[in-house]
């Protein structure tokens, strides 16, 4: 892979920064539309099948900042788990269409691949205690990640907390919901490219027990051809913590795949009824880990849009409808 040098860093937030100033100049307008209910953009058109409201938790269009404070992204699912854009800002929100009737999106981004620091670009909320807001993932029989993601840079990036200039991380973040004893961490489900037997894939990351193991399934094909640069993909995730299954999306369709880990990590094999962690998670991470800014991990040279966090897994059929809905012409 190619090196990433800070001078490629600093064009991606410098490039970000200014697309920025459109976004925030129609912040106001953005801030009018608050009051849109979940599943409306702007213009009032539907962005979310009816048919899934009921179970999302959380959704993130970043285009809607909380009123007095736009270095915080309102939740739209049905609590109201408000999110920190980190160390960026509002600049984050960039005026950049993932597909028609979308407003501004997200800027993940590495911001000091040669120091180690806490500037990176990225977004979530954690609480040690469990974030209230993400109540409906507690003992929950399953969960799916999905929304809109787009590669902007060089990724994986340079391991920042190592002295070796050539070190990388091993993973890239994408979206995911936080186990609920995270660190800021460890997840109970994550969309995410990481390293399985030396070579990048795309993949399904999760855990169903706090304590407990991970699975993970990961994308046959070659991630770059998944996600190639500068284009937006529709990705999705499901988990179902009742049977250890997980399945990857791409655009609608489903992907071809295969377990990393044998045997029966999540304890389902047995009697009885299996379901995640009687927990509250502590929070969403976005770009990267630690969203509470103590540390950095995985960051994700990224755009992102329309991010949302369902406490069921959905069909085939329900992923393929959603991305039809969104990529279909708007009046």
């Amino acid at each position: 892979m190619p090196k990433h040098s800070g001078s490629v860093a600093a064009r991606i937030v410098a490039g970000a920064a200014a697309l920025a100033l459109t976004a925030l100049a129609a912040a106001p307008v953005q801030a009018a539309q608050d009051v849109d209910g979940p599943g409306a953009t702007g213009r009032g058109a539907p962005d979310v099948l009816p048919a899934l409201l009921p179970d999302l938790v959380a959704y993130y269009d970043f285009a809607h900042p909380v009123r007095g404070n736009p270095a915080r992204e309102r939740d739209r699912g049905r609590f109201g788990t408000d999110i920190e854009l980190v160390n960026g800002g509002a600049a984050m929100r960039v005026p950049d269409r993932a597909y028609p009737g979308a407003g501004s999106a997200l800027q993940t981004a590495q911001v000091s691949p040669a120091a180690a620091g806490n500037d990176d670009w990225k977004a979530g909320v954690h609480s040690p205690g469990g974030v209230p807001g993400m109540g409906a993932f507690n003992g929950a029989e399953a969960a799916t990640v999905m929304g809109w993601f787009k590669v902007t840079g060089d990724n994986p990036a340079p391991d920042s907390t190592t002295a070796d200039p050539d070190d990388r991380y091993g993973a890239v973040g994408l979206a995911g919901v936080l186990s609920g004893d995270s660190d800021g961490h460890g997840v109970r489900a994550l969309l995410e490219l990481i390293e399985v037997d030396g070579e990048l894939r795309l993949v399904a990351l999760g855990r169903r027990l706090d304590e407990g193991a991970s699975q993970t399934f990961a994308a046959a094909e070659d991630w770059r051809r998944l996600l190639p640069p500068d284009e937006w993909v529709f990705l999705a995730a499901t988990f179902d913590y009742s049977d250890g299954t997980m399945k990857l999306f791409r655009n609608g369709t489903p992907l071809d795949g295969f377990y990393t880990v044998p045997g029966d990590p999540w304890q389902v094999e047995g009697p009885g009824e299996h379901r995640a962690s009687p927990t509250d998670p502590a929070g969403i991470k976005i770009g990267g880990s630690f969203p509470q800014n103590t540390r950095e991990r995985n960051p994700c040279n990224c755009r992102m849009d329309s991010l949302m966090f369902l406490d069921r897994e959905l069909s085939d059929g329900q992923v393929r409808a959603q991305y039809r809905l969104m990529v279909s012409p708007r009046p």
